[in-house]
């Protein structure tokens, strides 16, 4: 009895150690319909690859892109700010970021009065990645 304790722990202590399962780009899509309230996906052509409003900046080559940058785009100053010091998009500021973009600027810049202009907010973890392994098939130049 005693060993088959001891080897189910085992099996379940070297299962925590697994790597996650790996973000699903369809199931993103899926979950970007929500995002399309605010954003596009237009590229370098014009061409659209997902329709969407612009109240949010375009997000086609967001991916490695400075924060605050597209052109023509009105950011907040913490955004702007935020590029300016070094923030790239990459999946796990972004996955922070939509979890709640105020607090993800105020921390980034260590700036209590930051503030982002973004209020939708995705605290769940796995559809933010989901969204950002989406992000990556139709926003890369």
């Amino acid at each position: 009895m005693r060993q088959k304790l001891t080897a189910i722990l085992v099996v379940l202590a070297a299962g925590t150690g697994l790597p996650a399962s790996a973000a699903d780009p369809q199931r993103g899509e899926r979950l970007f319909n929500d995002c399309r309230a605010c954003h596009a996906v237009i590229d370098e052509t014009g061409k659209v690859r997902e329709r969407g409003g612009r109240t949010g900046p375009n997000l086609f080559g967001v991916i490695g892109r400075h924060a605050g940058s597209v052109p023509g785009f009105h950011y907040s100053t913490s955004m702007v700010a935020a590029g300016q010091n070094g923030l790239r998009w990459n999946e796990a500021d972004f996955v922070v970021y939509v979890r709640d973009a105020t607090a993800f600027l105020r921390d980034y810049l260590s700036d209590p009065s930051a503030r982002g202009k973004m209020a939708y907010k995705l605290p769940d973890e796995t559809k933010a990645r989901d969204i950002w392994a989406y992000l990556e098939r139709v926003s890369t130049p």
